[in-house]
């Protein structure tokens, strides 16, 4: 039987799944170090610092630039500055993993409605998938900040798979 008779919907992961945006939230932290005249971190351990949202990565970083905990002070100051430089930077340096391109126009050649669900804020998701020519693969999107509980819940796929019509 051919995919697309069995397979209603495809739903996608973004960061760390089609695309490699580190190298992006990397320089925009070490930019966001740098504003508030801390030392840079390099690119390496942002890596073990993003998965849980912006005010985590941010606060991480800070608590490894500083050896101790973020006051809330610093953290307010430092969160704007970081989304203001993530911003400016999304897309710059991410790109689309390998073979990830291929197979949504394999996916879609085959009839197959295409989602893309992140925890990533709506604000920087379009215009990373813009940027990287992947937006007009998916029928729909939806954003962390699109719900009110983010993933590992299952709100936002069932949220998707509702848009869709799909069970």
């Amino acid at each position: 039987m051919p995919l697309a008779g069995v397979t209603r919907l495809v739903l996608f992961d973004l960061d760390g799944t089609l695309v490699d945006s580190a190298p992006d939230l990397a320089l925009s932290v070490n930019q966001m170090l740098d504003d508030l005249g801390l030392a840079q971190c390099g690119e390496a351990p942002v890596l073990n610092w993003v998965g849980d949202g912006i005010e985590t990565l941010v606060a991480r970083s800070l608590r490894d630039a500083q050896g101790k905990q973020p006051d809330a002070g610093l953290l307010a100051r430092a969160l704007p500055l970081f989304r203001e430089r993530y911003a400016a930077n999304n897309g710059v340096r991410s790109r689309a993993y390998p073979g990830a391109r291929p197979l949504l126009d394999t996916l879609r050649a085959a009839g197959l409605p295409l989602g893309c669900v992140t925890n990533k804020s709506q604000a920087f998701t379009e215009p990373l998938l813009r940027q990287l020519g992947l937006l007009a693969s998916f029928d729909c999107v939806l954003s962390g900040d699109q719900v009110t509980r983010k993933k590992p819940d299952p709100e936002i796929l069932l949220s998707v798979c509702e848009r869709m019509a799909v069970a």
